[in-house]
């Protein structure tokens, strides 16, 4: 039976991102490093959170410094009546199990295309899930998500469960990262 991570509690300012245009409507934070640091991995981790009282469950991201950030929707904030630039209250507790990825339909198009990817896949962790998806939706241009999709399937078919050479803490890498905050 898994054992139940205890609760992380701090408070922290809401951050707006800094997008190519104004109309952003979803905030950030950037968790405290002694936090993150109690989570159970530096990659991608499913958490219940509790924004000033509010619960709803999302993904932290790693920041690529060893820690994570959050991105809360507008729908969240509104509900937890936490405005950018205020501090809020958070409680945070990362999940049990992680819970299986939704598949992109290029991907699941892919998959079903290849027994011998689809079944390995079907017998991959979640959290390896998770990589792969990362790594696929990653890709800035169409030409090689297609080629990493095709990649991915060659890979699981042949037997490989996770993705090689991928940090997914973004530490090493610095494939992933928190948003830039506005000025």
């Amino acid at each position: 039976m898994a054992q139940q991570s205890p609760v992380k509690r701090f408070s922290t300012k809401l951050l707006r991102p800094a997008l190519l245009n104004d109309d952003t409507s979803w905030s950030f934070v950037i968790l405290p490093k002694e936090v993150s640091e109690m989570l159970p991995r530096r990659g991608r981790t499913t958490v219940e959170v509790a924004l000033n009282d509010h619960s709803f469950q999302s993904t932290l991201e790693p920041d690529g410094q060893l820690s994570h950030w959050l991105k809360i929707s507008e729908e969240q904030s509104v509900a937890a009546d936490a405005k950018i630039g205020e501090v809020a209250a958070f409680e945070i507790t990362a999940l049990p199990q992680e819970p299986e990825p939704e598949l992109p339909s290029d991907l699941r198009e892919a998959l079903s295309a290849s027994p011998a990817a689809k079944e390995v896949w079907h017998d991959t962790t979640a959290i390896a899930k998770l990589d792969w998806i990362h790594w696929i939706v990653s890709a800035k241009q169409a030409k090689t998500r297609e080629k990493r999709i095709r990649d991915a399937c060659e890979k699981l078919a042949s037997g490989k469960r996770r993705v090689c050479c991928f940090d997914p803490s973004g530490f090493y890498s610095k494939a992933l990262s928190a948003p830039k905050v506005a000025e």
